[in-house]
């Protein structure tokens, strides 16, 4: 292989359309690119999923380059880029919820299937990161939870399924993004806690990943200075890749960044110092996700650090050997299977059907006061819904024009949904308010409204003139209930995602018990 072939092993990148762009393709052919990153711009479908990782795998068996890792951040929940005509697991508060390790191995295995029939052989996933910051702008509901134990025992079982799949998992976001209070996609997270106190939480979950064989971890772009004094993010920061992942943990697979393209680092760095840092650092994939002239410089960054003896080339070619060794070991050079041979594996009724027991065993009954569930079809009923947004850069497709009412209308004929912004305004609230009076039963569908206090002021305000008639079902963030209190209804759903909404709806309509346990403490509730 040539330095330039050698080099571009050490890149992943996206690229725009839903077909291979004349960049992508050139990126394939001059660089020899390790591989592509598919986000919600480049699906429509499935069988679209299978024909462009098709032609991408050709592209570079054409080019005379080794396969593709083709990847995707597919966690499931209310981070997924392919949502439609495929299995769509809950993602992993709602798993941690439902507390059985078992699902969480066979929607592993079930989505690492479904994906790997698409052409996709790397998930970066499952996140492991430990919640123990209720306002954490980017984890929140991906965590399995606040217990490190029961973090690590859940992702080993996703790993385990991902992987007896032929799809590679990628744990991240070491050494651990659950105790920060700032997204990195929009700047830099610093957290403070030192190592012992990382060995005794945060790293839990890693050390037993590395155990089970994880074939590559993710870094985050988040600065600990107890590790490395020049507060630099942990993807650029030797001290941690080297020194504390590879060296004191001695993880040996291969390791890659999160995107480096958020303002964690190119509001800090710029994306060539910041290429060549990274693999300084340890790192085996720079992972670019979508500037074509950033994805070249960077290339030709690293590319004059070797010539210039910055890098040394024994430094990558180990890290060529990582990449390479996994990819052989995942069999990439398989090819895909026609796609109507692929058609009938992808989206099955078993494997929906395992998703829907998943989802409706996280529904979460915090507290109830009597009298107000289930709801009959005798009752006047004010439904609030909340229109869910994107939250963080990790988020990219919601459901649009589903809603909790959308499951009750045709069951109850006296419910009026009315749908409400994020952050509603003083006129909104006070119409509300007078609406509710003619009711029976009041449920409000909050969505983080624990970043947003204007959500949270109607609930009050509610519950402060109507008190036990108004009910709560949070559809994000479980920690809602720490800005309202006195509601005496609380139920959780942790995702707005189609399987969520109904679930809930079969709960509220009496079809079925919550039971769901809460992974992570609330004001009011313990962990059980």
């Amino acid at each position: 292989m040539s330095l330039q072939e050698k080099v571009g092993q050490l890149f992943v990148a996206g690229f725009h359309g839903t077909a291979p762009s004349e960049e992508i393709v050139k990126l394939i052919k001059d660089y020899h690119i390790s591989g592509v990153i598919y986000f919600a711009r480049n699906v429509e479908n499935p069988k679209q999923v299978h024909a462009l990782s098709k032609e991408l795998q050709k592209a570079a068996k054409d080019a005379g380059a080794a396969p593709l890792f083709i990847s995707i951040d597919q966690e499931g929940g209310m981070v997924a880029r392919i949502t439609e005509g495929v299995t769509l697991s809950p993602g992993n508060m709602p798993l941690g919820a439902g507390r059985d390790v078992e699902t969480v191995y066979q929607l592993g295995k079930v989505v690492g299937t479904e994906l790997r029939l698409l052409g996709i052989n790397m998930n970066y996933a499952p996140c492991i990161d430990v919640n123990n910051n209720p306002l954490n702008p980017v984890i929140g509901v991906r965590s399995y939870g606040e217990s490190a134990e029961f973090v690590a025992k859940m992702g080993v079982q996703a790993v385990k399924g991902l992987q007896n799949a032929n799809v590679s998992a990628v744990v991240k976001h070491f050494p651990g993004h659950g105790d920060t209070s700032v997204d990195s996609h929009l700047d830099l997270p610093v957290v403070h806690h030192d190592l012992k106190r990382l060995k005794e939480l945060e790293l839990i979950p890693f050390y037993e990943a590395f155990k089970h064989g994880v074939d590559a971890v993710m870094v985050a772009h988040v600065a600990f200075p107890s590790i490395d004094p020049e507060k630099v993010p942990s993807t650029l920061s030797r001290k941690v890749v080297t020194e504390l992942l590879r060296g004191e943990m001695g993880y040996e697979g291969v390791v890659v960044t999160d995107c480096m393209e958020m303002n964690a680092i190119i509001d800090y760095f710029g994306i060539e110092e910041a290429a060549i840092l990274a693999i300084e650092a340890g790192i085996d994939q720079v992972l670019i996700s979508h500037t074509f002239e950033r994805q070249t410089s960077a290339i030709e960054a690293v590319i004059k650090a070797v010539e210039s003896g910055r890098i040394s080339l024994e430094h990558i070619d180990a890290a060529v050997e990582r990449v390479l060794t996994l990819k052989e070991a995942r069999n990439l050079q398989e090819g895909l299977l026609d796609w109507h041979d692929c058609e009938r594996e992808i989206g099955t009724s078993s494997n929906v059907e395992l998703a829907q027991k998943a989802s409706e065993a996280s529904i979460t009954l915090v507290r109830e006061s009597d009298g107000l569930l289930p709801l009959a079809s005798k009752d006047k009923i004010l439904l609030i819904s909340v229109d869910p947004y994107v939250t963080s850069g990790a988020d990219e497709t919601l459901y649009s024009q589903v809603t909790i009412g959308s499951f009750l209308e045709g069951k109850l004929p006296n419910l009026t949904e009315v749908i409400i912004s994020v952050t509603p305004e003083e006129e909104e609230i006070e119409k509300l308010l007078l609406l509710a009076s003619g009711v029976d039963k009041v449920m409000v569908a909050t969505y983080q409204a624990v970043q947003h206090d204007s959500q949270a002021d109607l609930v009050r305000r509610l519950v402060m003139k109507y008190g036990d008639k108004v009910g709560v079902i949070a559809l994000r963030s479980p920690y809602d209930v720490d800005k309202f209190p006195e509601v005496s209804t609380y139920i959780l759903t942790y995702e707005s995602r189609k399987l969520a909404l109904q679930s809930v709806s079969k709960f509220l309509l009496g079809e079925m018990e919550a039971k769901g346990k809460l992974p992570i403490t609330l004001g009011t509730a313990q962990v059980n």
